[in-house]
């Protein structure tokens, strides 16, 4: 597709500062998101700044070549409460969220050993377009019940915003000349939350909290600073900690090798859109590493594992600037921001119905990217027809498997993702159907005796 700024371009520095600002916007929902639902006094300022961390660590190790944003990652959701859940003490869970990503984080850097030393070609294999295409489209489609909701979120007048932020996005993005195609959300994040704040301010409906900036956090409460306060652990409690540490590695090594194909899949979408192929340069194995070494930094200030942001490369190609002094700059603006309450409250305020109305059009470009992955595959061939049939109806159907030992807590056990399960089925079904050899010889054969018979 072509791109206003290719991977090495450097925008203006006052336009690189609000295509950070975008950047940030589109990520920032879900980053802060995650310590919102584990609770626990995680603070989303301190997931923001790690956040920012482990994306410059991501940049470091596939050398400034892929322009994606790392955030907390929803996949961990079950694995950081198991944390808590089987730590009883509050710090013994900290730290058994910042052990968790260590787990996490060596699975990924064992799959990159292995694939520096044996190529991505058996990856190409079990994981081709025909499995990967529908896998990125489930990725978006599997968001769009998010999307919706939060578009729904504040009734009617919600919508309405939502809508509007919406409009105004695709609008810019169509219509408007250069500067304006490269910052659609930033217009209509803007544009939707002036009109809330109108809502809000004359007691139509009360759409944006204000409330948030009586009790700004003026700072990120860092997990390492409660994690290792050991004077503070209750071992009578805790019980063995043996058994407390391999409890975390089973509530996070799996759900690490199912998201490794979210990573995979992330990065063939982001080749597609920036013309180059990730897998080969920088390398999978190095994207691998800054992932998980990424997830490892990220978790020792924020406690949440990070992944590649389907939001941030929707970004990246509805605004065509795949720079990666954008992603950079992005970075340090959001471990920044963590430590200027107030500006971290303004984009907490931001309501979830003006964030839907833009998310409506990032998870449906995911989608459609996908959907893109697929355009060359024969579904003329029932084979790859099951395969990409299989993969949307499991995904888009919500077929998520939960894995526990015991049946009565299922809080604390392994959950296999929609995504994950609809990736795994793709791959065992295209491995069956594909056993079958193809019949292009036998055809072949057939027209040669069709041949001899009409001259005869």
């Amino acid at each position: 597709m072509n791109l206003f700024y290719n991977v090495k371009d450097r925008p203006s520095f006052g336009k690189i500062l609000i295509f950070a600002l975008q950047q940030l916007l589109a990520i920032l929902a879900a980053t802060i998101a995650v310590p919102a639902i584990v609770g626990h006094d995680l603070s989303p300022a301190a997931a923001l700044f790690g956040a920012g961390a482990g994306t410059l660590v991501y940049l470091l190790f596939t050398r400034f070549k892929s322009p994606v944003f790392l955030g907390s990652s929803f996949a961990f959701l079950g694995s950081m409460l198991a944390a808590f859940a089987g730590g009883v003490s509050m710090q013994l869970g900290y730290f058994g969220l910042i052990l968790g990503c260590v787990f996490a984080g060596l699975v990924y850097v064992l799959i990159s050993f292995i694939v520096r030393f044996a190529g991505t070609s058996w990856i190409d294999k079990i994981m081709p377009a025909v499995v990967i295409g529908p896998t990125v489209a489930i990725i978006g489609l599997s968001l769009a019940g998010n999307a919706i909701g939060d578009l729904k979120s504040a009734g009617w007048l919600g919508i309405l915003c939502g809508l509007t932020t919406l409009f105004v996005t695709i609008v810019c993005s169509v219509f408007g000349k250069k500067f304006l195609k490269m910052i659609p959300f930033v217009i209509g994040i803007g544009a939707g939350y002036l009109l809330a704040t109108i809502f809000t301010l004359t007691g139509a409906e009360e759409i944006i909290n204000f409330g948030k900036f009586q009790a700004i956090e003026w700072y990120p409460n860092f997990v390492f600073l409660k994690a290792f306060q050991f004077d503070q652990f209750d071992y009578g409690t805790v019980g063995n900690m043996g058994v407390y540490i391999g409890k975390i590695a089973i509530a996070y090594v799996p759900v690490a090798f199912v998201v490794f194909a979210e990573h995979l899949a992330d990065h063939k979408n982001l080749s597609s859109i920036i013309g180059s192929d990730l897998t080969k340069d920088p390398g999978l194995s190095n994207t691998l590493l800054g992932d998980g070494v990424g997830s490892m930094v990220g978790s020792f200030f924020g406690g949440a594992a990070n992944t590649t942001y389907g939001e941030s490369i929707a970004t990246v190609a509805i605004s065509g600037n795949a720079s990666t002094i954008t992603i950079l700059v992005t970075a340090i603006m959001a471990m920044v921001a963590s430590f200027i309450g107030p500006f971290a409250t303004l984009l907490a305020t931001i309501p979830s119905c003006v964030m839907g109305g833009v998310c409506i059009a990032l998870y449906g470009f995911i989608a459609v990217s996908g959907l893109k992955m697929i355009q060359k595959v024969d579904l003329g061939d029932n084979r790859n027809l099951f395969v990409v049939s299989t993969i949307l109806i499991a995904g888009v159907g919500g077929c998520f498997l939960g894995l526990t030992a015991n049946p009565s807590d299922a809080d604390n056990g392994i959950q296999l993702t929609a995504v994950a399960v609809a990736l795994i089925l793709g791959i065992l079904i295209n491995f069956i159907c594909h056993l079958k050899k193809d019949e292009e010889p036998a055809k072949a054969e057939d027209e040669e005796v069709e041949k001899e018979d009409t001259l005869e």
